[in-house]
């Protein structure tokens, strides 16, 4: 009999993900039959009890919030890109029992800018503080040669970004939120903000906007992104990180390499389309 490997994503709440799409075609386009992908709702609380109890078919778990940093103590060994943001979005667990943590947002992130022709800019923008900002701030550090221009609604998160950009040795000038169409001359812009927090920023797109990288995915186009796009410029969304953490999520989880990016797009587009539908 085939073994069975199993992997899952845990987070809370974690109804609306997109991981068992994507790596559910991974694992079809791989003829991987006997590894299966599910989700769990899993908070804090929770998580030391879930992974005491997994058994040796367990291969691998995507983590979304609130769970990235939670997890870390609970870990044998901690990559140093996930230690970088203190946030973890992968376990992959061996055959010796080890749980090793890794951040393939990070990566992710700077793989889907190549892929959209962007190796290296001058300078870039990032709208929001929160966690994916710093996990943005971590990617920029790769490609970005020049200073990075945080727009932030505290002084607080302000403080919070400026002490990333020293961490990660990315220089950071943060300003305040009601300056934010100013990012838009940045010939990189990441939007890390929830649905809606850029939408009255559109009338502000430029004539000849740079990339626009939006993280969200749902609903897409953003009014932000549909307005930069219609403007002739680079517009990549949230489906593209998914879709590029995950291939890195699966390479590890599965030891398969490459993972099948058009597949897992492929796939991930679909359900986004069916959603809509709805």
């Amino acid at each position: 009999m085939t073994p069975r490997h199993r992997a899952a994503v845990l987070g809370s709440p974690i109804a609306h993900s997109l991981s068992p799409v994507l790596h559910r075609a991974a694992y079809a386009e791989l003829g991987l039959e006997s590894w299966t992908y599910d989700r769990f709702e899993i908070d804090e609380g929770r998580l030391p009890g879930f992974l005491a109890g997994l058994g040796g078919e367990w291969a691998g778990l995507s983590l979304t919030m609130p769970l990235k940093r939670a997890v870390i103590p609970l870990l044998d060994e901690v990559s140093g890109t996930a230690a970088a943001v203190e946030a973890v979005n992968t376990v992959v667990l061996t055959c010796e029992g080890r749980r090793l943590g890794d951040n393939t947002d990070i990566p992710g992130i700077a793989a889907a800018l190549r892929e959209r022709g962007v190796h290296r800019v001058p300078a870039a923008a990032v709208l929001g503080a929160g966690a994916t900002a710093s996990s943005a701030l971590a990617a920029l550090a790769r490609i970005c040669s020049g200073e990075v221009t945080v727009y932030v609604r505290s002084e607080a998160r302000a403080t919070e970004m400026r002490q990333w950009g020293e961490r990660l040795g990315v220089p950071v000038r943060t300003a305040d939120w009601s300056r934010a169409a100013e990012a838009f001359a940045a010939p990189l812009v990441v939007a890390t903000t929830p649905a809606g927090a850029t939408d009255a920023l559109t009338s502000a797109v430029p004539e000849r906007p740079g990339t626009l990288f939006d993280v969200l995915y749902e609903p897409w186009p953003t009014p932000l992104a549909a307005a930069w796009s219609a403007r002739g410029g680079t517009v990549l969304g949230g489906l593209d990180l998914l879709v590029h953490q995950a291939v890195l999520q699966v390479e590890q989880m599965t030891g398969h390499r490459p993972a099948p990016l058009a597949a897992m797009r492929a796939a991930g587009e679909a359900a986004l389309a069916a959603r809509s539908a709805t």
